[in-house]
């Protein structure tokens, strides 16, 4: 397959998975806690809403059976108090959406749930298959009947007809013949287990936040949101089954090397008050803003940031350079965010109604505006125009990360690099284009000095900007090519 077929659509899936083990529930038979595993997942999916918001759903075991709800929208508004209480059990696994391998059809929806010959399985899965159309295809032709478009049910009908004596085995079976980047929740009658790519590429944390009762989550943000303070993250290859006061290890897979953690987490996806690779979220973007203000000083009366995931790297820069940090937009927090809406009918409609300029603040003055990253290109420009018609004299966009020139393959929606800005235009040639008076982005050499500074002593994945990716994508396949 030529690298110009590769490159048709995005691969990449953002999404958030959690799972809560709460086997008092049900030890005590109260039923004022017989949907508390649920509950806590719903908590969970609410933290995890910025990952992705078409669609979530959950599944809850009692022991017995498993029992699935899901639809698509934002988690406050699937699941109503009637909803909640009706999914009674002491195991839930929950996921919230975005679609990118498979489109948003009700049918790819997850969690995915079957019947197998070892009990009944529901899975979550944050991440994306490289190799999904060649497993798809052999699947197909031994027989085996799929109803979706989503590398997820290719991934539990492996694990259906998967060999070993145990899930463990089976799942460790399966994880030698996937490739790329999945970060996993399986839910059995017998409990949960949680499983993390050799890669590492996606986030998975697991902690315990009362007396008996687990939980893991894509992100530890949720994991606080429970009161679960201390928390580790599941290393790259492992394979955890969660217990009453945390989660044992099961199996451990030879982790590859070097890791490749995603670095786009830092820049955009993940939630500030989220801590992974021992980072904080937030600290990495103060020093991203640092790094910048260091690299490409300018003389300015304010710095803003274009709200929310940019704001950390704008008070760094606004820390380094000494120019004080004011608030330029007013966001509507309503309206999605723009970047991981499906449609580039929906992401302009989104820029439209997401922000308000706040006048008082830009007016005659001298604006440098920091944002976490430009993808498709299709937001900065008309923001400009917003800043200039409220009287702004000069607007400097500082970019928090390097310019995205090539698509995703391990979990995140980039699009088709034809429409990736910076893989057909030069720096120079997007400043004419977006209408600012200066724009620089960060350097990756920049942006990874400020990740060791923030704690992280790691490798990172950083195929979006320089197109070396860690694993062979060729095979891989287009967003709805199994439509």
């Amino acid at each position: 397959m030529s690298m110009e077929n590769i490159f048709k659509s995005s691969l990449g899936e953002e999404c958030g998975i959690a799972a809560v083990w709460d086997s008092k529930s049900f030890k005590t038979e109260n039923p004022e806690r017989l949907d508390d595993a649920a509950r806590s997942v719903f908590y969970a999916l609410f933290s995890l809403q910025h990952r992705g918001q078409e669609a979530a759903g959950m599944a809850v075991s009692n022991g017995k059976h498993i029992r699935v709800f899901k639809k698509p929208g934002l988690v406050s508004n699937i699941f109503t108090e009637n909803d909640i209480s009706n999914l009674q059990g002491y195991a839930a696994i929950g996921h919230t959406r975005y679609s990118t391998t498979g489109s948003s059809s009700l049918g790819n929806i997850q969690p995915f749930y079957i019947e197998t010959m070892h009990g009944p399985i529901a899975l979550a899965h944050n991440g994306n298959l490289v190799n999904a159309p060649y497993l798809r295809q052999k699947l197909l032709e031994g027989g085996v009947g799929l109803s979706s478009t989503s590398d997820t049910e290719v991934m539990i009908m492996m694990l259906a007809a998967a060999k070993g004596d145990s899930w463990t085995e089976r799942i460790a079976s399966c994880m030698r013949e996937w490739e790329g980047a999945f970060s996993i929740a399986v839910l059995t009658v017998e409990g949960i287990y949680i499983a993390r790519d050799p890669w590492g590429f996606r986030p998975l944390c697991v902690g315990s936040f009362q007396d008996g009762v687990s939980i893991a989550a894509s992100e530890s943000c949720a994991l606080l949101t429970l009161g679960c303070k201390d928390f580790t993250e599941v290393k790259a290859g492992e394979i955890l089954k969660l217990v009453d006061n945390g989660a044992e290890l099961c199996m451990q897979l030879p982790p590859k090397e070097p890791l490749s953690p995603c670095i786009f987490e830092y820049v955009y996806f993940a939630r500030p008050d989220s801590v992974w690779n021992k980072a904080s979220v937030h600290m990495s973007r103060v020093n991203f803003g640092k790094e910048l203000a260091k690299n490409s000083p300018v003389e300015a009366d304010i710095v803003i940031a274009i709200p929310d995931s940019s704001r950390s790297a704008a008070i760094g820069y606004s820390q380094e350079s000494g120019i004080p940090y004011d608030e330029g937009f007013s966001k509507n927090r309503y309206i999605g965010r723009t970047f991981i809406q499906p449609t580039q009918k929906l992401r302009d409609q989104g820029v439209a109604m997401k922000f308000n300029i706040l006048s008082e603040a830009v007016e005659g003055k001298r604006i440098i505006v920091v944002d976490d990253s430009i993808v498709r290109g299709s937001t900065m420009g008309p923001l400009i125009k917003m800043l200039r018609s409220a009287g702004a004299k000069e607007v400097h966009i500082r970019i928090a990360s390097p310019p995205v020139r090539y698509s995703c393959f391990m979990g995140v929606d980039m699009g088709d690099p034809e429409n990736l800005i910076a893989h057909k235009k030069s720096v120079e040639e997007i400043r004419e284009h977006i209408g600012a008076d200066s724009l620089v982005y960060l350097s990756q050499e920049s942006m990874l000095k400020a990740m060791k500074d923030a704690g992280a002593n790691t490798h990172f994945c950083c195929a979006c900007f320089d197109g070396k990716y860690p694993v062979d994508v060729s095979a891989a396949a287009d967003k709805n090519s199994f439509e």
